[in-house]
């Protein structure tokens, strides 16, 4: 069976940047309940190895919120119901640490598009740069798409 949403392979959204500040990082810890000092303090995230004070894990996540596509430019692009659209996975993939004061550049496309029975799974995959063009973290995400 031909995948009707093969076409889809390859689409790229708009690139975007984020700088990465400690006001945020910290914002984001407490949101997510991390007490860990390494994201409240520069000496402690020193004393840890770090340059700067590190992101929490899925700190990425609000960097796309913050300055990634919305909600209504990924359906329009995927031309999908916003209706019938799910999160279905999330995987991230450190190459090396993000931390304050980076600029991360990142760009979005979609590298696979699976169409079952009943539903659409598209994986967007992210590269996040640092201001150095070092790539320090590959994140994919499946949206789902119920019919």
């Amino acid at each position: 069976m031909l995948n009707k949403l093969s076409h889809k392979i390859g689409l790229e959204f708009k690139p975007y940047s984020y700088s990465v500040e400690r006001g945020k990082i910290k914002e984001f810890a407490q949101a997510i309940g991390d007490d860990n000092s390494i994201y409240y303090s520069v000496e402690a995230a020193q004393k840890s190895g770090f340059r700067d004070v590190p992101v929490p894990p899925t700190f990425a996540t609000a960097i796309d919120m913050w300055a990634g596509p919305d909600f209504e430019q990924l359906i329009e692009a995927l031309e999908i119901n916003p209706l019938k659209v799910l999160h279905g996975e999330m995987q991230y993939t450190y190459v090396g640490d993000i931390c304050a004061g980076d600029t991360i550049h990142c760009t979005s496309k979609v590298i696979e598009v699976i169409e079952k029975r009943n539903m659409n799974l598209f994986t967007i995959e992210t590269k996040y740069k640092n201001q150095h063009n070092a790539i320090l973290l590959i994140s994919k995400s499946v949206l789902i798409e119920r019919q």
